[in-house]
């Protein structure tokens, strides 16, 4: 990587990093202390906690499509502001409503899609796919810390120094953005990273596509349902102080992350995505059923084990899936849909977990979130294989229109290539190929004749 890329990709991943740390702190405990606001029912409580994700949801798209025309960190600057301003509403609030709209313009400051957009606009074709990889390395490992932070920062600061450390997250990414990330020399729009108004009807009839976005709606409405309940399972029937959560979740990441590393390499490197892909799904659904089972600490610290065992797999694969399934220039369209879907489950599962505390069933929702899952193991049990294919741009920059015309008809015939489309306009190819079949050197060779 040039130092402006390695920039971009640091910049970038913090950046994201901070936003989901802020968004994610309370999700472990802000059930525990929600009843101290005015106002506060089992329904709001659920709704505070999901309801940045219906606005995360809504405003993505007028977000990304806006970067196109008035720049990226003009938008990316307007999205922390409004990021930072619902942190500090949330902080001041004293009524359950203030909390709700404080995280609803949390999630309107919808950046997700624009920070993708920059870091592909700092970065060489060759190089885009690992500065993504980057920036969603830092998602996971901020969903992680967020998780264990969370409880030690309400026991001691509250609700509202979380929110207040929210609000300064903010502060910090708009510095970053400012005077760390490099200008981009130009933007441009990105099939791979961008969502295309023309090619969303084309991706909402791949019937493999709306497998997986159903897949993510319902893994994040498991995720937010459960952790509106489980807090208080903690505290109230296993008799856990807040302050000593962490020690509960740190261990059950560190011992989920042993179990999925072997299960990611079996699926990408063994090439048995799909069974693998149906087994992550069964973990959690079978943690799910052992929540509504058993009692006790040692059998719930277990269940929680298998359950993040199952959901890091899953949030780790389910975005490489789309990524093979999409056409591949399609990509950023199918991945912008699948983030829309990914944003509606926390919603719904916010609610939903809402409605389950409002009956004071917290068993019975555990086995309801099962079914749930039961019925996404069944739609995922009929998806096609997916083909043992991963994403490759190249830039055409230095071709002319029949240059460009040859290449694609003589790439077409390289051992390893599925798929190739060329934009003449972009000078761009996205391709998909096999890797163990791929020549790199036959690649080169037809870019220097």
């Amino acid at each position: 990587m040039l130092k402006t890329e390695k920039q971009a990709a640091i910049s970038l991943a913090l950046v994201y990093a901070f936003r989901m740390i802020g968004l994610f702190m309370i999700l472990p405990v802000f059930s525990l202390y929600a009843s101290d606001y005015a106002g506060a029912t089992p329904v709001l409580i659920g709704l505070a906690i999901g309801v940045y994700g219906l606005t995360q949801g809504l405003f993505q798209l007028p977000f990304g499509f806006l970067s196109d025309r008035v720049g990226r960190k003009k938008m990316i600057i307007i999205g922390l502001l409004l990021f930072c301003a619902g942190s500090i509403v949330a902080a001041t609030a004293d009524s359950i409503h203030q909390i709700i709209f404080g995280r609803a313009l949390q999630g309107m400051g919808a950046i997700a899609a624009v920070v993708m957009a920059l870091a592909a606009d700092l970065s060489r074709e060759e190089i885009r796919m690992r500065i993504m990889a980057i920036i969603g390395m830092s998602i996971g490992l901020a969903f992680m810390i967020s998780m264990v932070m969370g409880p030690v920062l309400a026991a001691s600061i509250g609700i509202s120094g979380i929110f207040w450390i929210t609000a300064l997250l903010a502060g910090l990414s708009i510095f970053i953005i400012l005077f760390i990330t490099p200008n981009p020399v130009q933007e441009k729009f990105h099939r791979d990273t961008q969502l295309s108004l023309g090619d969303i009807t084309k991706v909402l009839k791949n019937k493999e596509l709306l497998r997986l976005d159903l897949g993510v709606f319902i893994l994040h409405m498991v995720l937010a349902a459960t952790f509106v309940l489980f807090p208080l399972i903690l505290r109230d029937q296993l008799h856990v102080e807040v302050l000593q959560h962490w020690k509960t979740y740190l261990p059950v990441f560190v011992i989920s992350i042993f179990i999925m590393v072997p299960m990611i390499i079996v699926a990408e490197k063994k090439r048995q995505m799909k069974p693998m892909f149906l087994i992550g799904i069964l973990i959690v659904c079978l943690a799910e059923v052992g929540l509504y089972l058993f009692n006790g600490y040692t059998p719930l610290f277990m269940m929680l084990v298998l359950f993040f065992a199952g959901f890091n797999f899953l949030e780790a694969s389910m975005p490489s899936l789309v990524a093979k399934v999409s056409p591949a220039d399609m990509k950023g369209t199918a991945m912008g849909l699948f983030s829309s879907a990914q944003f509606l489950g926390a919603f719904s599962g916010g609610l939903l977990g809402g409605t389950m505390l409002a009956y004071d069933s917290y068993k019975q929702a555990f086995i309801q979130l099962a079914l749930l899952i039961v019925v996404w193991w069944v739609v995922a049990f009929f998806m096609k294989k997916p083909k043992p294919v991963t994403s490759r741009i190249v830039s055409l920059q230095e071709l002319d229109e029949p240059a460009m015309l040859s290449f694609s008809k003589k790439a077409e015939q390289l051992p390893g290539v599925q798929e190739i489309t060329v934009y003449l306009e972009d000078k761009v190819a996205y391709m998909k190929i096999d890797k163990k079949l791929f020549d790199d050197a036959a690649l080169a060779g037809l870019m220097s004749k």
